[in-house]
C-alpha cells in the first residue's frame, strides 16, 4: 500500500480524485461501519452515519490539515456524524439520549445484523449505561483496539483522561454485569 501522503495527494488531485476515493472506501469502510454501528446501534443508521462520512471526506479532504493520521481524521469524523445522529434522532423521537440507548440495546435482540448472544446483549446494555464520553472510549478500546494515543488525536482529549475513563468505565460495566 501506498503511504498516506501519495493516497492524500492523490485524493486532492481531480484527475485522481475517483480512483483514490474508491482506494480510501475499500481500506476503511469496514472500519468505520464497526466503529459507528457501535456508537449507534442500528445497522440502518451506522449505514447512514458511514455515507454521511465518506460523503464528508470527500467533500472536505482539502482541509486535512495533516496534523494527524488521514484515518484518524476520518474516525473524529465518524465519531461526530455519530453523535449527532444520536442527537438527532433523540431529538425526533423526544426522548434522552440514554432513553434512546436504552430503546436501542433492546432493538439489537431482533435485529438481524446483530449476531451476538445473551451475554454480548448484557454487555451492550452495561455500556449504554455509561456516559457519552466512557461510552466512546470504551467502544473503541474494547472493541477496535484503538490505542490510547490515536485515540487521543481522533478525540482530542489527553491520553491520561483517556485511561482514566477507559478505567472507570471497565468498573461500572464490571460493577453492573455483576449485579444480582
Amino acid at each position: 500500500m501506498e503511504n498516506e501522503e501519495e493516497l492524500i495527494t492523490r485524493l486532492i488531485a481531480t484527475s485522481t480524485k475517483e480512483k483514490a476515493f474508491k482506494e480510501l472506501l475499500s481500506l476503511y469502510k469496514e472500519r468505520l461501519y464497526w466503529h459507528i454501528r457501535n456508537i449507534v446501534k442500528s445497522h440502518d443508521d451506522a449505514d447512514d452515519v458511514l455515507q454521511n462520512t465518506f460523503i464528508k471526506v470527500y467533500k472536505n479532504i482539502h482541509k486535512f490539515k495533516g496534523d494527524s493520521r488521514l484515518f484518524s481524521w476520518m474516525y473524529r469524523i465518524a465519531t461526530n456524524e455519530s453523535l449527532t445522529n444520536l442527537k438527532q434522532n433523540a431529538k425526533r423521537l423526544k426522548c434522552s439520549s440514554e432513553e434512546l440507548q436504552s430503546h436501542a440495546i433492546n432493538n439489537l435482540k431482533a435485529d438481524v445484523y446483530f449476531e451476538g448472544n445473551a451475554i454480548q446483549l448484557q454487555l451492550q446494555k452495561a455500556i449504554a449505561t455509561l456516559p457519552e464520553k466512557q461510552r466512546l472510549v470504551f467502544n473503541m478500546r474494547y472493541f477496535q483496539e484503538v490505542g490510547y494515543r490515536e485515540m487521543s488525536e481522533i478525540l482530542e482529549t489527553s491520553e491520561g483522561a483517556l485511561k482514566a475513563s477507559y478505567h472507570i468505565a471497565t468498573k461500572k460495566i464490571e460493577a453492573y454485569l455483576t449485579k444480582d
